[in-house]
């Protein structure tokens, strides 16, 4: 009895310190005080390869939870794949209560319990919409990029997500692109401040307000040919190091958790397989650690491509290039594990990929708190707030750019008492908002016409409708509007491009005003009533003929949520523009693309100079090779003058360093901010440089007749550029420097480098 009561126990206490041992083992990966390496490899080791490869699948959820979704096999096809762990993310599930709901499923219905990721194209605003990024960053303001940028986190992370799909930061010249407003012009260092500023203001220090960024598109989308979306894009690896690279290493430097595939080929190979971008510039040159997403349905796309023959292909292909998780196609979880199996892709490459996306799980707290983004009182609260809104139409005024104003004709005066405002797009909400709007609503924008409104309460604001949606118009329209205007004062006339055509998949070929618009132009002219234009469109038009017929123009681009508000502080005075371009405007379509940092060609030609020997040149014959309004190009209300450029020395060596300066005049009547902007030209290399580069800026406060002295520091970094292999070359010789309020009228200096 002795022996057999000593059995029992003796197997009770095995079984009691197996439990133990079990039980530590069956949820180590949740103790919180463990690292979070420990707590990945702990959860990595009990996955199945399949439930690995669902990790790597995403998918377009929508609406998964509720009655109509619950009669819908699609969505339950979908919701079967999570509970059977083969989902790691969903994207477009949006709304606390419908995150916490589909998150719940994964967390008590799958087998290993692991946290959803909730994704969302978050481009400039959640619910508060933000001026475009292409006109966020005429304001020279990365503070207010990163501002804006948090205040849409904060919302969307109100809202269940996790994960944002931008910053975007594909350099482009090419207004024709729909995509032009969602990046930051044509220049790298412009670019590259915004992407830094976005990325931190998304991601701040990865708390509940916070959400991932993720830096798209890897590499080179913004340049399609003929600015035709999702078209074949083919460049110098030159190009690509010096111009187009910068922007995407400064977002993954400032740390952004993840980074997109583009849609386009490099170098022949489209980017999900490209290895040399994947993982030779991503992870070797540039060290990111974070993961990398597909675009929609880009792993299958390499059938369409013609570089794989079926979806087990496509995923081959793209692993082995170093693309990880797989939007939308569904080729990786379907054949990834059997190509594992079959011994064609390492099983380290997959569970590489897998623990960077549960790394990112947990730094989050979804192993701890999976629910603690969904909270339905908090996203009430957070969205439109007063706070928010002002810092919108902050944002608004700020990044609007005063293209002409003959006669100082604007600001208007606010003692006026009748004011016309004329054109389709000044009081039309629907077409007000682009396509990247995230869920901000029509009903919330303040419409130009609002804003002139709430800026005159005790004025007559008129409307007249002036062309229809479609930019054209009627004599209906034309005579109500010639009717309107004579009893006006002055007169506000909006015209652009509906914000419809802005965004993905929204190429134009033609960005001239439409006829209709320009017939409500000549009409008003023709009325002898002082007036001015409102430019509204997501990107640089083709001005040319409104510049003759306008007294002044304000390019409003898309403003967002406030645009209204804004707008009337800058018109009514009460905001001095400040705003300059980031992308050159065009004198007409047949320029495009035109940008500044151009290279000199063989035979340059400088507009202007039409002499005997200024035949055999590049140039037009039927407009000037100049654009209508040159990068960093914006009006003030007061004017400013620039002394000589002085430097601190004629030559510097590699080591050294040299200060420009010069002094800054306000010569006006008003205060105002002035972009003080440094270029430099490398004026002989073994490759050929661009005929200007910026390499600082710097925004100042002068009060009428105050003079600032600016000075920049040039390092032999700013002297430097990246050779085709993206070795950085520093080269002795001649340089330029150049300052100036935009980057045609500048002052010179000589500097050399020894």
């Amino acid at each position: 009895m002795k022996r057999l009561h000593f059995h029992i126990l003796a197997t009770l206490i095995v079984m009691v310190l197996s439990y133990q041992v079990n039980a530590q083992t069956d949820y180590s990966y949740k103790n919180k005080s463990l690292p979070i390496e420990t707590r990945v490899q702990d959860l990595l080791g009990r996955m199945t390869l399949e439930e690995k490869a669902g990790q790597l699948n995403q998918l377009n959820g929508g609406v998964l939870t509720g009655p109509q979704a619950a009669n819908d096999p699609g969505q339950q096809g979908k919701l079967k794949l999570l509970r059977d762990g083969k989902i790691g993310s969903f994207l477009n599930v949006v709304g606390a209560a419908e995150t916490k709901a589909v998150q719940k499923i994964a967390i008590e219905e799958s087998r290993l319990g692991i946290p959803l990721l909730f994704a969302y194209d978050v481009i400039h605003g959640f619910k508060t919409v933000f001026p475009i990024p292409l006109a966020e960053a005429c304001s020279w303001e990365p503070a207010m990029a990163e501002k804006a940028s948090g205040i849409a986190a904060n919302e969307a992370a109100a809202a269940g997500l996790h994960w944002t799909f931008a910053p975007m930061m594909d350099l482009t010249r090419d207004p024709r692109w729909g995509r032009v407003m969602e990046g930051s012009g044509e220049d790298p260092l412009i670019n590259s401040v915004f992407a830094a500023a976005r990325v931190r203001g998304f991601q701040g220090n990865f708390d509940n307000h916070h959400v991932m960024a993720c830096v798209k598109h890897f590499a080179a989308y913004g340049q399609p040919e003929g600015g035709k979306e999702y078209n074949t894009v083919d460049m110098s690896r030159y190009s690509f190091w010096n111009t187009y690279s910068p922007s995407y290493h400064a977002a993954v430097d400032a740390g952004a958790a993840t980074v997109m595939n583009s849609f386009n080929v490099f170098d022949g190979i489209p980017a999900t397989a490209n290895k040399f971008l994947n993982t030779d510039v991503l992870r070797n040159r540039w060290g990111f650690k974070g993961f990398l997403v597909s675009d929609w349905a880009s792993y299958g796309e390499l059938i369409t491509h013609g570089v794989a023959a079926d979806a087990a292909e496509a995923a081959l292909k793209g692993i082995l290039a170093g693309s990880q998780m797989d939007m939308e196609s569904s080729a990786v979880v379907n054949n990834l594990p059997q190509l594992i199996k079959d011994g064609k892709v390492p099983q380290s490459l997959l569970d590489d990929a897998v623990s960077k996306i549960l790394y990112w799980k947990f730094k989050l707290g979804l192993f701890d708190d999976p629910y603690k983004y969904s909270d339905e009182k908090r996203e009430a609260a957070t969205m439109l707030t007063p706070a928010s809104l002002e810092t919108a139409r902050d944002a608004a005024r700020k990044s609007m750019v005063l293209l002409k104003n003959d006669k100082n004709t604007l600001p208007l005066s606010k003692n006026t008492k009748n004011v016309l405002v004329a054109g389709f797009f000044a009081d039309s909400q629907e077409d007000a908002l682009d396509f990247w709007c995230g869920k901000g609503e029509a009903k919330d924008v303040v419409t130009y016409r609002n804003g002139i409104a709430n800026k005159l309460p005790k004025a007559t604001i008129n409307y007249a409708q002036g062309y229809e949606a479609s930019g054209k118009t009627n004599g209906k329209l034309l005579v109500d509007l010639k009717k309107k205007a004579r009893g006006a004062d002055v007169i506000v006339a909006v015209i652009g491009i509906t914000g419809k055509h802005a965004g993905e998949a929204r190429s134009l070929a033609d960005i001239t005003p439409p006829e209709g618009q320009m017939e409500m132009l000549r009409a008003l002219k023709a009325s002898g009533k002082p007036f001015v234009v409102v430019v509204h469109a997501a990107r640089p038009m083709v001005l040319t003929e409104v510049e003759k017929l306008a007294p002044a123009i304000l390019n409003a681009w898309i403003g967002g949520t406030a645009m209204g508000n804004g707008a009337a502080d800058v018109l009514f005075g009460d905001y001095n523009p400040s705003a300059k371009t980031v992308i050159s405007f065009p004198v007409s379509v047949g320029q495009i693309p035109v940008y500044y940092n151009a290279y000199s060609t063989g035979r340059p030609h400088e507009d202007g100079h039409d002499g005997p020997n200024d035949f055999w040149v590049s140039r037009y014959r039927d407009i000037p090779n100049s654009p209508l309004y040159p990068f960093g190009y914006g009006m003030s209300y007061t004017s400013f003058e620039y002394g000589d450029l002085k430097l601190s020395a004629a030559e510097m060596t590699a080591s050294q360093t040299v200060t420009a300066t010069v002094s800054v005049k306000n010569t006006g009547s008003r205060e105002g901010e002035e972009i003080v902007q440094l270029y430099l030209r490398d004026l002989v290399g073994t490759y050929s440089r661009p005929v200007k580069e910026l390499k600082g800026f710097e925004k100042i406060n002068l009060k009428p007749s105050e003079s600032k002295t600016v000075t920049f520091t040039i390092d032999s970094k700013m002297l430097s550029y990246f050779d085709f292999d993206g070795n950085t070359l520093l080269e002795p010789g001649k340089f330029q420097v150049f300052v100036g309020g935009n980057s045609r009228d500048v002052k010179t200096a000589d500097l050399r480098l020894k």
